[in-house]
């Protein structure tokens, strides 16, 4: 296992341990978020606040690109990483775009709303000044499956198994 990967399991579970935050302390779409400065040290973190915050732009990328801005002093976060267990929807990929994220790791593909390749490829649109590079599905299973019985449980659905896969061992929460 590289040790890029073995860095994007462990920020993807940090970004799983919020994601579940928010399921469990506000009931709100478990998304986690989490922004690494270009020095690899963690500048920001957010989970799904649209509900607590009365905000529909409160999604985990946001918050934690606010957090990023305020920790750097500066709207641009160029060279940073951003981990997020939801591929963007087009709002949070635009925003990472005007960011100059450097580069984005997301767990699960979003087929209704994903503008990072699954119903839009916003950014890779080549009309933009700024390229951000994306490395998707790192701890997808597990994500997904996490969104999936969130919504499952609203509907009174019996939960999905979690996927089985030894990279996801020490993901908080997972047994």
């Amino acid at each position: 296992m590289s040790e890029q990967y073995t860095r994007d399991l462990q920020w993807m579970r940090h970004a799983l341990a919020l994601a579940e935050r928010a399921r469990v302390e506000h009931d709100e779409i478990p998304v986690g978020a989490v922004l690494l400065g270009p020095d690899g040290a963690l500048i920001g973190e957010g989970f799904n606040r649209n509900i607590l915050d009365h905000d529909p732009s409160a999604h985990a990328e946001i918050i934690a690109l606010r957090a990023g801005g305020q920790a750097l002093g500066n709207h641009r976060l160029v060279g940073c990483t951003l981990y997020v267990t939801l591929e963007p929807c087009a709002m949070c990929t635009m925003a990472i775009i005007h960011a100059r994220i450097g580069r984005l790791v997301f767990g699960a593909s979003d087929d209704k709303t994903g503008a990072c390749g699954g119903v839009f490829n916003l950014i890779d649109d080549p009309r933009h000044n700024h390229r951000v590079a994306v490395t998707s599905g790192v701890l997808g299973p597990l994500a997904s499956v996490t969104l999936s019985n969130y919504f499952r449980a609203k509907r009174g659905r019996p939960l999905l198994p979690l996927p089985d896969d030894a990279g996801q061992r020490d993901v908080p929460g997972v047994e």
